[in-house]
């Protein structure tokens, strides 16, 4: 688990750090932070209990594609799960961007998690390490670098550990950050 989470981390860094256009020269890439309230809970066999509201906060890089269109992988620690079954999440999504109107930009893409904490032992041992999912969303940047953004976080995967049960993530999240 550490393995894959470390590899995952230094192969986001070396593709951040190397990035280049077709001419040999470097993207316009812009890095940032982000943080923000989010409300998750499980679906599926899980489905029924109350929300969870948590946090996350992270870091990002922004690829210009094009005027209009940008690629922003993210690093992010999540707070997730259900109102008694938090589970803490390194969240790793990918989002396509593309601006609609000036700084305002519709956002899809994958994600992938990876589990490293649970709230208690029965919650740890029955949610599996992975996730995978979508986001969907909306931000808005200033000139400035400030930004807003919303974003849904559809789960995918069953990340239930008990034979014969099927449950995954949910969420919304509500938030802003800075480019820079």
């Amino acid at each position: 688990m550490k393995k894959v989470l470390l590899s995952a981390v230094a192969l986001l860094a070396f593709g951040f750090a190397n990035a280049q256009d077709s001419k040999g020269g470097s993207t316009d890439m812009k890095f940032g932070v982000k943080a923000g309230y989010s409300s998750t809970n499980f679906t599926g066999d899980a489905d029924g209990g109350d929300a969870r509201g948590g946090f996350y906060i992270g870091g990002l890089v922004d690829f210009a594609v094009s005027e209009k269109f940008h690629v922003q992988p993210e690093l992010m620690y999540s707070t997730e799960g259900a109102d008694e079954a938090g589970v803490d999440y390194l969240r790793i999504p990918v989002m396509a961007k593309y601006y609609v109107a000036e700084g305002f930009s519709l956002q899809a893409g994958p994600e992938i998690a990876f589990k490293i904490a649970a709230e208690d032992d029965f919650t740890d041992e029955a949610v599996k390490s992975m996730d995978f999912g979508l986001g969907f969303g909306a931000g808005y940047e200033l000139a400035s670098g400030l930004m807003f953004d919303a974003r849904y976080n559809l789960g995918l995967s069953n990340i239930s550990d008990i034979d014969g049960a099927d449950f995954g993530n949910a969420g919304i999240q509500i938030g802003l950050g800075y480019r820079f």
